[in-house]
């Protein structure tokens, strides 16, 4: 089984994922984009399968630091270009399990997709 796992190092859910994870002795990769890059043919890819919407967090400080146009001018394509240049404003994390993704961090969420 392949796990990769994508955020940010310093991220809280990150780490309780990481967490979660380790505790159920469970091999994973992880992935930071600050320190190895985010690919935009792979944002693209999660945007399509995961909805643009439900990539980009609009919780963070990042996001709500936007003007009020930018935001309101947001379309896909718009913000697959902002978040290839503030990639902290994608909802962390995304898990990659054998090629099926998620997004964001619930325990039981977890204990589902690797019970399987």
């Amino acid at each position: 089984m392949t796990t990769v796992m994508y955020g940010i190092k310093n991220c809280d859910t990150i780490k309780k994922a990481k967490k979660w994870l380790e505790a159920n002795e469970l091999e994973f990769t992880f992935h930071d984009h600050r320190v190895n890059g985010l690919d935009k043919a792979q944002l693209i890819s999660w945007c399509e399968t995961l909805g643009w919407e439900q990539v980009l967090n609009k919780r963070g400080t990042t996001y709500r630091k936007l003007t009020d146009e930018q935001k309101a001018g947001l379309t896909e394509a718009t913000a697959i270009e902002l978040l290839i240049e503030q990639p902290a404003m994608i909802k962390r994390p995304i898990l990659e399990v054998n090629g099926q993704l998620t997004l964001g961090f619930k325990a039981d969420t977890y204990a589902a997709l690797f019970a399987k």
